[in-house]
């Protein structure tokens, strides 16, 4: 029989939670502050805490806090006034396990104490499953000693057993899909689909039916019934990459969605319930499209029930020898070849580097140079198209100071001046002839100073 604290200063609810619990089949023990429920964890065996978020004294942020210090592995509980979420999604970011608002629904009030207790459970097969995890998706990001990755982690570790919708913001190449998926796997719903949809890979026009199916019939091609993404995820994770790129409308739909937890497919009259957590990705900041009026605060603040920024490589620059030597022994391994390590003056010209393509280009030049390696040490590289004429002059100029970054930015502005030349200026046409998506074509020209 597991075993549940119940920290509360209100006598009456200490009451019936005690009642309700032991009617439920838990053993209960009920103390009215703070101080006293700290000592009844040190001195006793419990398997849950459920702690108000107002109480005399220390108040149940500074409580959990300390419960954590004493003990991490035990759950915690929390219970809020209606109109205090702010301060229970606080609450969960410093590793409370859920909360409950007031008045809360008994059986609600249960369902949600069993699923906490199973997740308890099941917390040592996580540990051996964060051991297992294929490197083939956790190599890109997981690698590095830096403060920045580190925290990133603490916050997977972190989010992953709750139900909180997650918001991953991060350059191009930083590793949003590897974060999503380390907390889907990290969740109690690893064993349910791990569904990825590029928001900026599908038409307009089949977007909707992309993400919520359609029936027979319900327009002119849709020739047989087609089960959406969101249907797919049931039970598991849904993952949104570059979710700027939907337009309104279908904003206001995916909000829907998460308010209601139901769809209906395109063409049909069936309300489908679901059960999908939703983890969201963009390369820039929310906050900025909000702001210019190009992505729905509703949503905005929906998605971002709890967030995580992830670094840029330029921004981590201590984690590239790392990075090196990994993506080296990556590259014997499916090249055939056995390369050892960079010379430290193409270590010099890496970290030199800026690298605007982030851990993803930091790959595939190191894939490439291990290929064309004969020996056991890379002694030459080719960075990307347009630096490598600037890598040569600081190779004879033994200049080790210099970067690459504005002849990286000359390339870029070349190659766009050239699509536009191309495209008698039409901007729509150039960013289709670089196979660019149109917001990051003009976030581009903005950035190049192109008008």
């Amino acid at each position: 029989m597991e075993k549940i604290l119940i920290i509360d200063d209100n006598e009456s609810l200490r009451y019936t939670l005690t009642n309700v619990l032991e009617a439920s089949g838990f053993e209960s023990f009920a103390v009215e502050d703070g101080s006293k429920g700290i000592e009844e964890i040190k001195n006793g065996k419990y398997d849950m805490v459920i702690c108000d978020m107002k109480l005399p004294g220390k108040d149940g942020l500074i409580i959990l806090s300390e419960i954590k210090n004493l003990k991490p592995e035990l759950p915690v509980l929390m219970l809020t006034a209606f109109g205090d979420i702010k301060n229970a999604v606080e609450a969960i970011k410093q590793g409370a396990q859920d909360y409950l608002t007031k008045p809360f629904n008994n059986e609600e009030m249960i369902f949600t104490i069993k699923k906490t207790l199973e997740m308890k459970y099941l917390s040592q097969e996580v540990n051996l499953l964060r051991k297992k995890i294929d490197e083939s998706y956790l190599g890109d990001i997981i690698t590095g000693e830096s403060g920045k990755i580190k925290e990133v982690l603490k916050q997977v570790n972190i989010v992953a057993p709750t139900v909180l919708t997650v918001l991953i913001q991060g350059e191009s190449g930083t590793g949003k899909e590897v974060i999503a998926n380390m907390i889907h796997k990290l969740s109690d719903r690893n064993q349910k689909p791990f569904i990825a949809v590029d928001c900026g890979a599908i038409p307009e026009s089949l977007i909707e039916s992309e993400l919520f199916g359609h029936e027979k019939g319900a327009f002119t091609d849709a020739k047989d019934q087609k089960i959406g993404k969101l249907e797919q995820a049931e039970g598991g994770t849904l993952f949104l990459d570059e979710i700027t790129n939907l337009s309104d409308p279908n904003q206001i739909k995916l909000l829907r969605v998460l308010q209601e937890r139901k769809i209906t497919r395109l063409g049909g009259k069936k309300i489908i319930n679901l059960d999908v957590r939703i983890i969201a990705a963009s390369n820039i900041r929310l906050t900025d499209a909000v702001n210019i009026q190009k992505f729905r605060a509703d949503l905005y603040y929906r998605l971002n029930e709890f967030h995580i920024d992830l670094p840029a490589l330029r921004d981590r620059k201590e984690d590239i020898p790392v990075f090196v030597r990994h993506f080296i022994n990556d590259a014997n391994r499916e090249l055939g070849r056995s390369v050892q390590n960079v010379s430290p003056e193409i270590l010099k010209v890496i970290k030199g580097h800026s690298w605007p393509g982030n851990i993803r280009e930091l790959r595939n030049v190191i894939r490439r140079a291990v290929l064309l390696t004969e020996g056991d040490t890379v002694e030459s590289i080719h960075m990307p198209e347009g630096i490598a004429d600037e890598i040569k002059v600081n190779n004879q100029a033994g200049n080790n100071e210099i970067t690459f970054e504005d002849s990286s930015k000359q390339a870029e502005k070349n190659i766009i001046m050239k699509a536009l030349e191309e495209s008698g200026g039409n901007k729509t046409k150039a960013a289709e002839k670089l196979k660019m998506n149109q917001r990051t074509f003009y976030r581009k020209l903005k950035s190049l100073g192109i008008n």
